[in-house]
């Protein structure tokens, strides 16, 4: 049996895997999938696929494609979330900060560089017409219980993260939300390292097939909105809404999407380069 390791954020939108893992699916096809929960977000999964930690990462677009421009050898061979992101913007609770002009040039809480919620702070900062060397400043605090207590602390002043997943805890009184910000392209991709595609493709070929069996039915389960609500701790009516939102997706990615994406990062001066769209997408 072929052992093949995977990683993503263990949030809601990645449940499918876990309903298909504990159907076997996967091993009814001879492969040994392997999941590990990355708390880190997009930024650890571009490190443990180049480091050879994990074969496939589920991951946040932007991040992935700013990863392979700056030399991480993989691709992007489907998008897994085709609907945006919403980005919360969160200060704590009893912040003075209760707007989001209010925290221009204040400091930033992200998961680590090169993350989501670093690349997302840029874009907040633009919308808002924030000068992008004067008005940002950065704090790393590894992953969402870092950004609890960096924010409690008083070590950052705002974190972005995704608004249903922090839901809880704005619900619990330790973070405020502010405001959002959505992306405005598909928000997850399902990428994998060079190695592993040149080595192993019908592997690659069956694991896509199984998961995109299973997100084409994931909304019309029975009950599954239960099932989120009590696995993450959410309450039943965000998580119908959550779902009303959020679209699946079992196609690669499009050009004009990619494109879209490279121009926004290269406007920010996050990537220093455009690349073509077969260095960073591949159909198999």
């Amino acid at each position: 049996m072929k052992t093949v390791k995977i990683g993503g954020v263990p949030e809601h939108f990645n449940l499918a895997w876990y309903l298909a893992l504990k159907e076997g699916a996967f091993k009814k096809e001879d492969i040994n999938l392997r999941w590990h929960d990355y708390y880190g977000g997009s930024g650890a999964m571009c490190q443990a696929l180049e480091s050879g930690d994990i074969d496939i990462a589920v991951i946040l677009t932007e991040g992935i494609i700013k990863g392979i421009i700056d030399g991480n050898p993989s691709k992007i061979v489907q998008t897994f979330v085709q609907s945006p992101l919403i980005w919360g913007i969160h200060v704590a609770a009893g912040s003075k900060y209760e707007t989001i002009n209010q925290l221009k040039g204040k400091k930033a809480a992200i998961s680590r560089y090169g993350s989501g919620s670093h690349l997302m702070a840029y874009i907040n900062a633009k919308n808002n017409n924030w000068e992008l060397e004067k008005d940002l400043e950065f704090e790393v605090i590894d992953n969402l219980d870092g950004a609890i207590s960096g924010l409690s602390e008083g070590k950052a002043d705002y974190f972005l993260w995704e608004k249903f997943t922090t839901k809880p805890i704005v619900d619990n009184g330790i973070f405020n939300r502010i405001g959002t910000c959505p992306t405005p392209w598909p928000c997850f991709v399902i990428a994998v390292s060079d190695k592993f595609i040149e080595n192993s493709k019908e592997d690659l070929k069956s694991i896509l097939k199984i998961i995109n069996k299973t997100t084409e039915g994931f909304k019309e389960l029975n009950n599954i909105d239960e099932l989120i609500a009590e696995r993450y701790d959410q309450k039943l009516e965000d998580v119908q809404e959550w779902l009303s939102l959020t679209e699946w997706s079992q196609s690669v990615i499009n050009s004009d999407d990619v494109n879209q994406i490279q121009k926004q990062l290269a406007a920010l001066n996050i990537t220093s380069k455009i690349v073509d769209y077969d260095t960073l997408v591949t159909k198999v």
